[in-house]
């Protein structure tokens, strides 16, 4: 990898499958963000593309709706010089049965090297993750998003927009020691506010949740201790996990270095979680006037899609002194370019 500036040492990264930042540890967190500098840097040229993963098949399995990670994946695996499968559900053999895992053991028959899988159901990557292993192929699976579960790679291209902000040449874990992160909205419904707190926790800075006590249980008090699905996690941790609940927003405003506000889940809503969109803005949405709150160069980041006047405010949304938003997307295609280059073992 050398003429992307970058040297990987193989002990820092031995991961087949991407399914939870449950149990990384801060080589690997930093091993993605280096790898995804360098391919940020080709993304600059003029000529975008690398052969990295030329010859090798890389199947979008989405069991559920998707704009920004599905055309990131779809983008990241074309400048790797990949194959590409699209699979869509409603058009596919699902209609008349088949399972989810004989879909994916049809796509193994047809050489894929890479499965990237979202759906609505919490541990189906996990499932996929087992049966490939089960069946002995080296076929790396990235969760993309599974139910309530987490979102990898979201989480990771959040890490390096506030990582290459805060030291563009060099982004590493360490840069957020002892910042104040505020994650504000829909946490209970939300992988990524999950994979978000395992990947901001194990940089040592302190997170900061806050929500109405509907989308913001006690049990999240003992989310970075409890056991995760489908993730070992160490059992000696390098330093203790900080992460604070609120149920008010402005203890977890208060100098603030970043907010990250989380999009109503309204569609995994099963009950009356909230009187009325308006009263939910007027006690958490984040406004220029309680961003007065905060560090003053603080910068608001929002994975999307975005309720405009519910989470954020549309003119603070589209302030490019304070919104990441659209460096968040940026950042997506360099992160997944990263993983699925890892992932793959390509070779420049």
């Amino acid at each position: 990898m050398a003429a992307l500036g970058l040297i990987v040492m193989s002990n820092d990264w031995n991961r087949r499958h991407v399914l939870s930042l449950a149990d990384f540890t801060p080589s690997e967190y930093d091993v993605v963000l280096q790898t995804a500098n360098s391919f940020r840097e080709v993304l600059s040229r003029r000529t975008k593309k690398v052969p990295t993963l030329q010859g090798q098949v890389v199947t979008n399995l989405f069991f559920e709706p998707s704009t920004r990670t599905r055309s990131s994946f779809e983008l990241a695996a074309k400048r790797l010089s990949a194959d590409i499968l699209n699979f869509a559900p409603g058009s596919s053999s699902l209609t008349k049965g088949e399972t989810i895992l004989d879909t994916a053991k049809t796509y193994l028959a047809m050489g894929t090297d890479m499965m990237v899988i979202r759906h609505k159901e919490a541990g189906v990557p996990q499932a996929i993750a087992q049966e490939m292993d089960r069946l002995g192929v080296k076929v790396g699976i990235l969760n993309a998003g599974d139910g309530q579960h987490e979102h990898p790679s979201q989480a990771l291209l959040d890490l390096f927009t506030i990582t290459t902000l805060l030291q563009p040449e060099a982004p590493r874990l360490k840069l957020l020691e002892g910042k104040k992160i505020a994650i504000v909205g829909d946490i209970l419904h939300s992988r990524v506010a999950r994979s978000n707190i395992w990947s901001l926790t194990a940089s040592g800075a302190e997170v900061h949740l806050a929500g109405p006590p509907t989308l913001l249980p006690k049990l999240f008090a003992d989310f970075v201790t409890a056991p995760k699905i489908g993730a070992v996690v160490p059992a000696a941790t390098p330093a203790p996990r900080r992460l604070l609940l609120h149920w008010s927003l402005e203890p977890a405003l208060e100098a603030a270095d970043f907010v990250m506000t989380l999009r109503l889940q309204r569609e995994r809503m099963t009950n009356h979680l909230l009187p009325t969109l308006r009263e939910y803005h007027q006690q958490f949405g984040i406004t220029r006037d309680r961003l007065k709150l905060c560090n003053p160069d603080v910068r608001v980041l929002h994975p999307g899609p975005v309720n405009r006047g519910v989470e954020i405010s549309s003119d603070l949304m589209d302030d490019p002194q304070f919104s990441l938003i659209s460096q968040q997307v940026t950042s997506g295609v360099a992160v997944r370019m990263a993983l699925l280059f890892l992932m793959g073992g390509g070779k420049v």
